[in-house]
């Protein structure tokens, strides 16, 4: 119980925030220093409080101008960043799909800003982050944290497997403190002993999350480590009553497959491929039963095929999943995704970020987790494809499309391009970009004008995650791969058209007074 002086002080500082009033009160860092008092288990971050508060507390009406003002005092764009995905990862846990997904845009969105002219580098941040401020205060998580601080608790022997039990408890308390424990030994140990339970039923969001979270802290620093992953468990418990609980979990058939193919052994040499080979291995994957796609997987991983190659074979066949996509059915239309686009929560959007996300994770695990991550990479894409049996259909271009091309001038076929993003015609606009890199064309110009659009349209929380994974696939797949996945962003960018932002011109015309 709070003593009389601790009450009169709340009190008083209540009485001189109502007089002042929110706005002014905020500027003089009063209401964050409130909260903190209020919440004496609130997560601290040391010198990222003050920011962190600011960004989390902010309402949207005042919240872009006092960004831009932290920016023209000095803040670096990284420090932004880096401070709301832990302001977003203290409010929402990974719990909020809104939230979530704004925590996954973040480094995708800093990526972008260093691709711009240094007065609208900013932008592609501010939209990202005004869109977390938006959904704090719709759900009042502005006031209210899902993350609290919490005592590490005792790290069992096989604590991958009580992790996983925590999970299916929905015990987030002992998930908590384990992974607490976990990160207390080394964040490397908790992230091997979560990707386990995090790859037990995979879906995008359950993969790429994780990844982020990881890959963030490359930004915010190992001490926050556990802030970071607890989203994961979060996320993992959340979900836990609608996960299949009947027959073998993917992971179990990935661990199956691991061990019915040796893969604890390291190859003694590693077998070199062509591109047709990672075509046909693509095309396997796209044309398999799921199970099937992951024995495909173990036993080229078995033959020494590099675990790289397999993981760029997975990325081609799922951006296979975009180019064949024949659009939304009306029965799957939402607003901002009517029927016949291909943007947003897409089944080849999600595959393709979902393969890039399993290739990033493969990296960074011990070699248990990196082979099952593989398997289970392949299994993913193949059971994506069988969801509407997108095999049976033609990639874009259509031949009849690329056949109304002639020129060949850069500066022309980039107009057209422009053209047919902004008429939202996606097979006109997936023919002009492949004609234009048929010709020989520098590809930045391409990448420079969905950027653009990347930056200015909504996307339906999918633009920086989409546009980071094409861009990051182009500069990692082999020479006749990567042309695709531009055409495929093309496409993407002129179903998402037509959708601005909240926030953007606002941050426009804040950038321009800079």
């Amino acid at each position: 119980m709070a003593s009389r002086r601790e009450f009169l002080t709340r009190v008083g500082r209540g009485m001189l925030i109502a007089g002042l009033g929110y706005v002014t009160a905020r500027e003089l860092e009063l209401t964050p220093l409130m909260a903190a008092e209020e919440s004496p288990q609130r997560l601290q971050f040391g010198s990222q409080s003050r920011l962190v508060d600011l960004l989390q507390s902010t309402p949207p009406d005042h919240f872009l101008p006092t960004v831009v003002k932290e920016i023209r005092s000095g803040v670096g764009l990284s420090e932004l960043v880096g401070a709301t995905a832990l302001a977003n990862a203290r409010a929402f846990g990974g719990e909020d799909y809104i939230g979530f997904h704004t925590f996954m845009a973040l480094r995708p969105a800093l990526d972008m800003a260093d691709q711009l002219p240094t007065e609208q580098k900013a932008l592609p941040i501010l939209k990202v982050l005004y869109r977390n401020a938006a959904r704090l205060h719709d759900t009042e998580h502005h006031t209210h944290d899902t993350l609290t601080p919490v005592a590490a608790g005792d790290v069992p022997n096989h604590a991958d497997v009580a992790l996983r039990n925590a999970v299916h408890e929905q015990n987030r308390d002992s998930g908590d403190a384990l992974l607490s424990g976990l990160v207390g030994r080394s964040p490397e140990e908790a992230w091997n002993d979560l990707l386990p339970t995090v790859s037990e039923a995979p879906e995008v969001h359950r993969i790429v999350l994780a990844h982020r979270a990881w890959d963030m802290m490359g930004l915010v620093g190992r001490e926050h480590a556990e802030t970071l992953l607890r989203q994961s468990v979060h996320y993992c418990i959340n979900v836990e009553p609608h996960r299949r609980k009947d027959g073998m979990t993917a992971a179990e058939l990935a661990m199956k497959v691991f061990d019915e193919h040796h893969l604890d052994r390291d190859a003694s040499t590693q077998r070199e491929v062509t591109e047709d080979w990672i075509e046909e291995f693509a095309n396997t994957l796209l044309n398999a039963t799921p199970e099937d796609a992951a024995h495909a997987v173990g036993a080229a991983l078995a033959e020494g095929i590099a675990p790289m190659t397999i993981a760029e074979a997975v990325a081609v066949a799922a951006n296979q999943l975009v180019l064949r996509d024949p659009g939304r059915p009306a029965e799957w239309a939402q607003p901002n995704k009517p029927a016949g686009s291909v943007h947003g929560d897409s089944v080849g959007v999600h595959a393709s970020d979902t393969a890039n996300a399993w290739r990033q994770i493969v990296a960074v695990s011990n070699r248990r987790n990196a082979m099952a991550s593989l398997i289970l990479a392949g299994w993913g894409v193949a059971r994506d494809s069988g969801v509407r049996h997108y095999a049976n259909f033609a990639p874009r271009p259509l031949a009849e499309q690329l056949e109304g091309l002639t020129t060949t001038d850069p500066d022309r076929l980039m107009k057209e391009l422009d053209g047919a993003i902004r008429e939202q015609n996606q097979e006109r606009s997936c023919a002009v970009t492949q004609h234009y890199l048929n010709a020989g064309h520098s590809a930045q110009p391409v990448f420079d004008l969905l950027l653009k659009y990347a930056c200015s349209e909504d996307g339906a929380l999918h633009a920086e995650k989409y546009f980071w994974t094409v861009q990051n696939e182009y500069h990692t797949l082999r020479p006749r791969f990567r042309n695709a996945q531009l055409v495929a962003l093309a496409r993407v960018t002129s179903s998402a058209y037509g959708t601005p932002a909240p926030g953007v011109d606002i941050a426009r015309e804040l950038l321009a007074k800079s």
